[in-house]
């Protein structure tokens, strides 16, 4: 199996990261809006309300609201086949229970569409990526809520029918999967998916609980409606998954890693195998967890099952293990692996974990995967030259796409497309910084909100801009025969 000369080489950005203009055009206050900058030492503080002289990165992002046009410009000149977006729920629906949606809302995601087309760029749209009107969740409790289900089914009607014909490619969710009421986890992780603070939980096994399994009956109903709106649709979900190993060959530790992976797996099957699973079910009885299972859920899962996966990796994890030394934790839970460098941000970079995640998945279900997420957050600073020689992202980017190759050339794994996360600099979801840079376009944006906004290309531009022209031909050194 070879790359598709259709692969779908491309990048993925979401609304609060890049958009801004949160108060423009009808939008309404979404969970974002209310998150302050912070950095890897000093975790984001989470407002009830606006505060005087407090900065909110998502209030202005990178401007992409009003550049959209000229950034379109620049991802088709490096020749991206596709581009990863994420409604704002806040700007269709700006409290998320209103009767009639924002039109002006729709017209603005219709005309980005547009554009994207024009220049042929696939929009691949995601429908919930951390933005939630906070409406919802101050009136109804968020996904802790049934009824916010019917309010999000709403939300996607509109958009299915708003894009019809225009879009293909659909994901439900982003990284629901971080929620599970088996895992200690910051207020920030529950916050951005939920709008809720872990912290603040009352219940907490139970509520994230409520909130995983209400998040993915959500989920297939919004993969059946789409199918049912129009039969081209092809809906996916993206989770964010890594790969999760043993420190030893020591037994215990071995069931100790595939426990720990697995966990993050369970919405993956309930979305692909048709229905909720009976070992989490089981597992919440034993715990004292209460789930409500609505005689229709049963349909909904037979119903629902995913057309493709999309695959957000950064990083591996080791797994916790007796007489571990205390230090510092991965990303997810878990340890940091000794034998592996990490990036400024403790996020370790694991090529390998990519081709180990991509065979699990594939031999687990059998559907297409596309990576939706994968790259390099580090501090970029212009050289003497007036460039940016971004060497290390290149570096951290060849070494992965030469893994997802052999995953698929010599593993024959079906993976139908690469998109990079974020494509341009935009600000951090988990920290609240711009100088967190993942882009291959430099925006001139600082962390104290000064900058010209202007967009800058690095060198990773031009390099990326090769390995679509030649969908990576020749990027591998070595013959990938020989490792058959």
């Amino acid at each position: 199996m070879k790359l598709k000369e259709n692969f779908l080489w491309g990048g993925s950005i979401a609304a609060h990261q890049c958009e801004g203009a949160w108060n423009e055009d009808g939008k309404g206050i979404g969970i974002m809006d209310l998150v302050t900058k912070g950095s890897y030492e000093t975790p984001r503080r989470i407002d009830k309300t606006f505060q005087q002289e407090t900065t909110y990165p998502s209030h202005e992002a990178i401007d992409f609201y009003h550049k959209y046009k000229e950034d379109i410009v620049l991802f088709a000149d490096m020749g991206f086949k596709a581009l990863r977006i994420s409604i704002d729920w806040s700007r269709i629906y700006p409290n998320g229970d209103d009767s009639e949606p924002n039109k002006l809302g729709i017209l603005f995601y219709q005309e980005l569409v547009d554009e994207l087309i024009k220049y042929g760029i696939e929009p691949i749209v995601t429908l919930y990526h951390f933005e939630m009107p906070i409406h919802l969740v101050k009136k109804y409790g968020s996904w802790a809520n049934r009824q916010t289900i019917d309010f999000y089914l709403t939300f996607c009607r509109t958009m299915f029918e708003a894009l019809k014909g225009k879009v293909k490619y659909w994901v439900t969710f982003n990284e629901m999967n971080h929620i599970d009421p088996q895992t200690e986890t910051s207020d920030i992780f529950t916050y951005i998916i939920a709008g809720l603070k872990f912290s603040e939980l009352e219940d907490r096994r139970q509520t994230l609980a409520t909130i995983g399994y209400n998040m993915t009956v959500a989920s297939c109903k919004a993969v059946t409606l789409g199918h049912e709106i129009d039969s081209n649709n092809q809906v996916g979900c993206v989770f964010g998954i890594e790969p999760v190993y043993p420190v030893d060959c020591n037994p215990v530790n071995v069931m100790n890693a595939f426990k720990q992976m697995d966990r993050d797996f369970y919405q993956i099957d309930a979305m692909c195998n048709g229905k909720f699973p009976e070992y989490k079910v089981a597992e919440y009885k034993d715990q004292g967890i209460k789930i409500e299972i609505m005689p229709e859920d049963k349909g909904s899962f037979a119903d629902g099952r995913l057309d493709f996966i999309g695959m957000n990796y950064y990083a591996s994890s080791v797994a916790e293990y007796e007489g571990a030394e205390e230090g510092r934790s991965a990303l997810f839970g878990g340890l940091q692996n000794p034998f592996l460098e990490t990036s400024k941000w403790g996020w370790t970079i694991d090529p390998t974990g990519l081709r180990y995640l991509l065979n699990y998945t594939y031999r687990k279900y059998g559907l297409p995967i596309i990576i939706t997420e994968n790259g390099l957050g580090a501090v970029d600073e212009f050289s003497e030259d007036g460039k940016i020689h971004d060497d290390y992202r290149i570096d951290y980017l060849q070494k992965h796409i030469e893994q997802l190759k052999i995953a698929i050339e010599v593993d024959q794994v079906d993976c139908f497309g690469y998109l990079t996360w974020g494509p341009i600099d935009l600000v951090s979801a988990t920290t609240g910084e711009m100088k967190k840079r993942y882009g291959f376009i430099y925006v001139d944006k600082q962390d104290d909100g000064t900058g010209t906004l202007e967009r800058t290309p690095k060198d990773s531009y031009h390099w990326f801009k090769k390995v679509i022209q030649s969908n990576a031909e020749n990027l591998l050194e070595q013959n990938l025969n020989e490792l058959n």
